[in-house]
C-alpha cells in the first residue's frame, strides 16, 4: 500500500479545476505540459484518478489564455500541449488546431484534407477522443450540410460555443 501511494505522490500528472461559461473544466497536464481539457459529463473523459494530484501551479497560462478566450479577447491558443493518441488521431487533432476561430469544417472536409476522403467516420472517432476540448477545437467540426452532430461535451455546448464564436449553423 505504501508503495502505490508513494507511486501516485510523484505521479506525472497534476489537474486543477476551473470555472467557465460552459461549466467546471478539467485541466490535466503530464510532465508539466497541457495533456487534457475535459468538461463534466464528457464521453470518454478519463477516471479522475488518473488525473494525479490537484496543483494549479501548472496552470497559469493556460487558464489566462481561457479566460480570454471566454472574455472574446482570444482567438487562438498558443500553448504547449501533449496530445496522446494515435498517429491518426494526432494527424486528426493537428488538422483541427487549423479551423479558424469563427469558422467550421465538416468531417468528410477534414477527410479530404487528410487525403483520405472516404475516412469521415475516422475522422469523426477521432475528432470525439480529442483530449483538449476547446483548445484544441473539435466542436468546430459539424456534420455533412451543417448538422451538429457528435460532441463529447454534448450538443448543447456545441451549439453555444459556435454560436460564441459566431459560427453556429442550423
Amino acid at each position: 500500500m505504501h508503495s502505490q501511494r508513494q507511486r501516485h505522490r510523484h505521479s506525472p500528472r497534476r489537474h486543477t479545476l476551473i470555472d467557465s461559461p460552459y461549466g467546471p473544466l478539467t485541466l490535466v497536464a503530464t510532465d508539466g505540459v497541457l495533456s487534457g481539457l475535459y468538461m463534466t459529463e464528457q464521453r470518454h473523459r478519463p477516471p479522475e484518478e488518473t488525473f494525479g494530484d490537484r496543483d494549479a501551479s501548472l496552470f497559469a497560462e493556460t487558464i489566462d489564455q481561457l479566460e480570454a478566450y471566454f472574455a472574446g479577447e482570444l482567438t487562438q491558443f498558443d500553448l504547449p500541449m501533449r496530445l496522446d493518441g494515435t498517429p491518426f488521431q494526432r494527424t486528426v487533432w493537428q488538422q483541427l488546431q487549423l479551423i479558424p476561430y469563427g469558422e467550421t469544417r465538416t468531417y468528410g472536409e477534414l477527410a479530404a484534407v487528410l487525403g483520405k476522403p472516404n475516412a469521415s467516420r475516422a475522422v469523426g472517432l477521432a475528432n470525439g477522443k480529442n483530449p483538449i476540448g476547446v483548445i484544441v477545437p473539435c466542436h468546430r467540426v459539424i456534420g455533412a450540410g451543417g448538422s451538429l452532430t457528435g460532441y463529447g461535451g454534448g450538443l448543447d455546448r456545441k451549439q453555444r460555443l459556435l454560436a460564441f464564436e459566431g459560427a453556429a449553423r442550423n
